[in-house]
């Protein structure tokens, strides 16, 4: 059976966040022609306006789904009244329940987590809107690095959770949509749709996206002067309390403020400020990798391998070999 695909838009929808995603299943439809079927759907009838000022035309969100539809939420300028749109968000709860599958393009993410969908489980969104996401939706366990996340569906209790898919920006919805390709059809016809479109089948940069740390490095960021203080220091511990004293704070309102600041845990920010001190240092052509892990406060160059695999999907060994 087909997947019937709902890419779900509101008034200022990015074009690019759906003609990527849309692209992608094409290409893989005319290699199995029966893998998929899509329409547009929105709360308000007729049509949509794009940030572009394009009307695109809609139909009126459907009352039943199943297991065969994919829910697809794109994002865009316009997501901010989307998640206050009642309708829409009541729309997206009833279907978390139908058995659909959901997903979420660039700041799509943050209407999935209006609607409730995201409590308690991983997702991504567009960098610049990570502190946003994690100030508003503390229940969702963010990953800001990430380009995509994929939840697999679950049970809590006697409930059912979906599905999840979430991306980062425009082209990481092609990068989600690649990977669902994979997961329904097989890797030989993602593997050709990513030729056809000219594009990676898996980045070479791995599973991050651009880093929201860089934003921190402002001198007017509220932790700026803590993180350079930090990286001059790599090597220690760097715990939770001994930042909250260097910041003057208790451990729990430290930890509660970095992360609405930042939109990721201290934890978190340690470990990708590492990430990038020991990748500049393999990059540089420094010829000890264990002194690189120990410099950079990982302990052991496994530790360091396991952090360069989360947080970039490379070992430290690729971005060596990158510079010879």
């Amino acid at each position: 059976m087909a997947c019937r695909i709902n890419f779900v838009l509101f008034p200022g929808f990015q074009q690019l966040d759906l003609a990527g995603p849309m692209a992608v299943f094409e290409v893989a439809r005319l290699a199995q022609p029966a893998s998929y079927r899509w329409r547009l759907v929105a709360s308000q009838p007729r049509s949509a306006r794009s940030s572009a000022g394009v009307d695109w035309p809609v139909q009126a969100l459907p009352r039943q789904l199943g297991a065969d539809d994919l829910v697809m939420v794109i994002g865009g300028d316009g997501v901010d009244a989307a998640c206050r749109d009642a309708r829409l968000v009541a729309w997206l709860a009833r279907a978390s329940r139908s058995g659909a599958r959901i997903a979420s393009i660039c700041s799509g993410s943050l209407v999935l987590a209006a609607a409730g969908l995201l409590d308690h489980r991983t997702a991504t969104t567009h960098w610049s809107r990570s502190r946003q996401f994690a100030s508003d939706f503390p229940a969702v366990q963010l990953q800001p690095d990430r380009i995509y996340v994929r939840e697999p569906a679950a049970r809590r209790g006697a409930s059912r959770l979906p599905e999840l898919w979430t991306s980062a920006g425009m082209t990481a919805g092609i990068d989600l949509c690649l990977a669902l390709v994979a997961r329904d059809c097989g890797e030989e016809v993602a593997g050709e749709a990513a030729r056809q479109l000219v594009v990676e089948r898996r980045r070479p940069g791995g599973q991050s996206q651009f880093s929201p740390l860089l934003d921190m490095q402002r001198p007017e960021g509220r932790f700026g002067a803590l993180l350079d203080q930090v990286r001059r220091d790599l090597a220690r511990d760097h715990r939770v309390d001994e930042l909250a004293a260097l910041a003057c704070m208790s451990p729990r309102h430290f930890a509660r403020c970095f992360r609405e600041e930042t939109g990721v845990t201290p934890a978190h920010a340690i470990e990708r400020l590492r990430v990038e001190a020991a990748r500049g240092a393999l990059e540089g052509g420094q010829p000890s990798v264990q002194r690189i892990a120990e410099d950079c406060g990982f302990g052991s160059t496994e530790r360091m391998r396991r952090s360069f695999q989360r947080l970039l999907g490379r070992p430290p060994a690729a971005f060596r070999k990158a510079r010879a």
